[in-house]
Parts: C-alpha cells; structure tokens; sequence
C-alpha cells in the first residue's frame, strides 16, 4: 500500500503494480501476447472431445480475462486519476490493440458453442462446464448476432480509433476544459460541485460559468456524440439487432416486456413526483418552478460538511446494524487505499467503482467535497464494490453482471443510509432537509435517468438521417428534460448540455446506460421494503441475489429474491413510496 498516497486521500495502486517500469507489469504484457497466440492456435484446431475442447477454451479464456482485467485496470485508473499521462493513453491504445487480436479467436470458440447439438449433455458431464452454464447457453443463443470471425476482428480493430478514441476525446475535453470563475480559473469538476454549496449565488455563478464552459468544446464534443452513435447504429444492422435498445436489452439479459413494465409505471408517477421540485422552488423563495441552477441546492440542517474521516465513520456506524460483511468491506476501503476522494486538475469528474478481482478489492473514485450528498455518493460507490464482494469466489467468467443489477447494491446503500438518517430525525427542518436529500437523489434516477433515455432514443431515431449539430442536440436535450421534470422546473433557465457532460452517452459498446439506474433504483426500493419487513432474515437472500447477478437473466435472479421484475405492480410499488415521500415532503414545506 502507498501510505503517502493514502494519507493525502489518493488510491493505492501498488497492489496491482508499483508502475509502468514494474517488471512484473511488463512480464503481463508479454503473457498477454502468449496468451492471445495460444487462443489463437486453440481456436483453429477445434477438434476431438467436445468436452475436452471447451475445458481447453474456457481455461485459456479465465486466464486472460484476470490478466486483461488487471492491466486494463491499472492502466485505466491511472488515465482517470489523470487524463494528460501520456503513457497511460499510449498503453491503453497498445492493449486495446492487443484485445482485438483476440475478437477472431473469441469468435471461433463462440460459433464452435454454437454448433454443439449435445452442449446440455456437456453442461452435465463436467464441473467446469456446468459452472458455466449460463454463459455457455448465452454464447449458443447470441451466435445468431455474430459475424464471421474476420469481421469481428475488422470491427473491434475499427472501434479503436471509432468509437473508444471519440469516447476518449470526450473525456480528455470535459476534465481538461479550463473554467472561468469569479476571476479565476477552475475545473469542470470544481465548478460543477459548486451546484451543492450553500450560497445561491455562488450556485447561479457556477451555473452560468460551467455552461459558458461548454460553449468552448461543444462542436468537437458533438462530433464524438454523432461519430458513436452511427457506429452502433451501422453495428447493429450489421448483427441484426432491431435496434440499439434491443442490443441493450439483449446484453443487460432483461426482456422488453420488463423495460416496458418499468417505463410504463415510471410515466404514471412522474405527475405525482414533479411536485417535489415546486415544493422545494417555493422553499427556496422561487415562484413556480425550480431554475436548474438550484437543483441541488442543500437544504438546512442537511448540510454538514464531513473530512474524509467522518465520512468513514458515518458511513461504518450506519451499515453496522445491517451487515459485518458490508460493515468490515467499508472499514478496509478507507483504510487501506481504496478511494481517490478530492478533485484536481486532469482527474476525471462524477464517480465511479472499479472491480479489482485479482486482489479481491476494488478501487473508487470521488470528487469529494465534503457535503452530505458526497457522503450519499460514497455509499452509492461502495454499494458497487459490495456487489464486486459477493462475486469474489464466482469463477473468473462469471462476474460480468449486467447494467440494470449493477445498480442495485450500490442505490441499496443510499436507502440505507438516508433511511436511517431520517428515521433518526426528531426535528421537523432536519427531517425535511433529509427528505429532501433522499429525494434529490432518488427523483433524480426516476425524472432525470428518463429525460436522458428519451433524449438518447431521439439521437438514435435522427443519426440515420442528420448529423445534429449543437444547437440540435440541445433542444432535444430540453424536449426530453420536460418530459421528466415537467412544470416542476423553471425553463427559464434551464441545462440544455446535460448532454456533453454525461459519459454515459459515449461509449460505442454501452448504449442506453441510463435506464438501468431507474431500475437499480426502484429495485432497491423494493428490496429495503423486503428488509424492513424481514429484518436479518432478509440479508442473506439479498447476498444471493447479488451473487446470481452474473450467472442469471435478470429476470432469473429477481426469482432468487422472491420478485417479478415483468410485472409494472412491482415497480409501482417502489414508486409509490417516492410519491408519499414528495406528499410527507410538501406537507413539512407547508410547515415549515
């Protein structure tokens, strides 16, 4: 562990290497190469015992997806924590080289699962084979999407300087982009943590100078957004998906008739949750709805400011009465380097959690600052990594949970922590100012997370026909945010960039990552209404489920937890809650 690093709130990196220079980081690389020429050659003499063939297959490929995902995590945490390290960059263009030598191979094997008439009889006969099961019987049904094993390898050697370099040039320009403020100069990070602080008008300053900022990088910005989207579209034709979101749907193992359930209850609460943001305009001396700039506005006795030390403290004493698994994993997280926490000049900006299976850890990135919404989104991230926890001892191949679970765990936390918070809560200006900050968080995953599905569906339908410009994309951006926030908004002064500064929207392999956040959020909404009736009875169930992420359908694993994810009632059931929340809320406003 690098003790300096931590002490200074920086992850530690060590455990995975010490640097570039790292023999055993070379050594890595070389044995990725020897690995990729073996698949290779395994590839091309598919012949004698199925079942010995697989073994050989699946061996081969457990090996290089721990090597791969130990590199690409070293190398990509050290590109996040700082976007100008140019060897960060070269190394990550030099392994994605790397990893599309492998698409033909993969290919191969996965047309050879294909074409076994007699794979259930294998799954049966062999521990390794029936371990993976599920991903076995996955590849054989996917096969109807694959192309031929040079068009694989054409296509992944393309996405290299396609999709991934416009993804990175989005990234580069956001967290390098300079932003003038008050007279000085500041990040994009900065100034957009500036939306939590206590003075409206340094929140309405900030707002101004962070969307003056994006006047500066929208055109090359809208470029990457325009280039990525054809390339999935054309990707899609190519497979034979109808369309992006059936891709989506068909890589996340969810089922339309589910999506459809949960957008369906979605459109009906929103009525009953825009609300929430005229209570808290009216709060904050506004007349009818909310202007943008004070979205996130704190409200009273909620904002605190926490060191990173009170962060873990709070956090540990509120998951204690849950679980000492959980509460253990948290503890080691602060204490032994798994968290980058404070924003700086080139690091990324938002936050994420990285798996990091080969030293059965993970590692977090923040830009913290110290409200209780930081503490919220430490929670949040750390919700990840008990997910990652749950999967330790699943085998190599059967990690890979999907997007719509993945939020699960991680928004579960957040419920955990704001619910006994407020439960706690004695004083009627404490409790509303912690309603409201369960309820920022949480509206946002149901009236935001819609807005940003419906404007990426319009991208999609018009990619075909027009490149969008960003005057285009902006109004499309506004169309789709007044379907989810409606007359609770001030549009008077409104965001229309939320489309720039989202990385979501970029990625050439992950479309539509935004309704899973909905998903994962009202799931876990259920699940803490399972708790709260079930207790400690209720926690090893929800262990399961978190492990069964990965090896099942999702659908599959709600059986696991005792729910029917296709049915809208079940989804109705969380929004539900959220609505009586935005009533218990308007109701103290009144009060108070």
């Amino acid at each position: 562990m690098d003790i300096e690093k931590v002490k200074n709130g920086e992850w530690s990196l060590t455990e995975l290497y010490e640097g570039y220079d790292d023999p055993a980081f070379t050594a890595d690389l070389r044995e990725i190469d020897r690995l990729i020429s073996l698949a290779e050659t395994q590839s091309l003499a598919l012949e004698g015992d199925p079942k010995d063939v697989l073994c050989r297959l699946l061996d081969t490929r457990e090996k290089l997806t721990e090597l791969i995902g130990k590199l690409g995590l070293y190398i990509s945490l050290r590109q996040s924590a700082c976007t100008t390290d140019a060897r960060a960059s070269s190394l990550m263009d030099q392994l994605s080289g790397k990893l599309s030598m492998l698409a033909a191979p993969e290919t191969r094997m996965d047309q050879y699962v294909a074409g076994l008439g007699n794979l259930e009889e294998l799954i049966a006969a062999d521990p390794l084979l029936t371990d993976y099961a599920f991903l076995l019987r996955s590849t054989k049904d996917a096969a109807k999407y694959l192309l031929s094993a040079e068009c694989e390898e054409i296509i992944s050697l393309y996405e290299n300087s396609g999709s991934s370099a416009w993804g990175n040039l989005q990234s580069y320009l956001t967290s390098t982009v300079p932003v003038q403020y008050r007279g000085g100069t500041i990040t994009l990070s900065d100034v957009r943590n500036l939306a939590y602080d206590p003075d409206p008008q340094v929140r309405k300053d900030a707002f101004h100078a962070e969307l003056a900022a994006y006047e500066r990088i929208r055109d090359a910005v809208a470029f990457s957004l325009n280039s990525i989207k054809l390339e999935v579209l054309n990707r899609c034709r190519l497979r034979g998906f109808e369309s992006p979101l059936a891709e989506t749907l068909y890589q996340s193992h969810v089922s339309a008739s589910t999506l459809d359930a949960l957008l369906t209850a979605i459109r009906e609460y929103l009525p009953r949750l825009q609300p929430f943001y005229r209570h808290k305009a009216k709060l904050l001396g506004h007349e009818g709805g909310l202007p943008w700039y004070d979205l996130f506005a704190p409200l009273g006795a909620a904002d605190e400011k926490y060191t990173k030390e009170e962060a873990r403290d709070y956090l540990i004493e509120r998951f204690s009465s849950f679980d000492g698994e959980l509460t253990e994993m948290v503890r080691t997280a602060f204490d032994e380097g798994w968290i980058d926490f404070y924003p700086r000049e080139g690091k990324v900006g938002g936050a994420f959690c990285a798996e990091a299976f080969s030293i059965r850890a993970s590692r977090i990135l923040t830009n913290f600052a110290g409200s209780f919404n930081d503490v919220v989104t430490l929670a949040h991230e750390l919700g990840h990594a008990f997910h990652n926890l749950n999967l330790y001892d699943n085998r190599p191949l059967n990690r890979d949970y999907s997007m719509p679970v993945a939020e699960t765990a991680s928004t579960f936390n957040e419920t955990l922590v704001m619910s006994d918070a407020i439960r706690r809560a004695e004083d009627p200006v404490k409790r509303r100012a912690l309603i409201h900050e369960q309820l920022s968080g949480d509206l946002q995953v149901i009236c935001d997370i819609y807005s940003r599905f419906r404007f990426e569906s319009a991208v999609f339908e018009n990619r075909d026909e027009s490149f969008m410009f960003p005057s285009e994309l902006c109004d499309m951006m506004l169309a789709a945010q007044k379907e989810g926030y409606g007359d609770g908004l001030d549009w008077t002064e409104p965001h229309p960039y939320m489309w720039l500064c989202k990385s979501h929207y970029y990625s050439g392999g992950l479309s539509f990552y935004n309704w899973p956040y909905a998903f994962g959020g009202l799931l876990a909404r259920g699940f803490y209404a399972c708790y709260e009736r079930e207790g400690a009875d209720f926690v090893p169930r929800y262990k399961r489920f978190l492990k069964a992420t990965a090896v099942m359908s999702a659908e599959d694993a709600g059986k696991v937890a005792g729910i029917d994810l296709a049915s809208a009632d079940f989804w109705r059931s969380g929004l539900e809650t959220l609505a009586r929340e935005v009533e218990e809320f308007g109701e103290l406003c009144r009060r108070n």
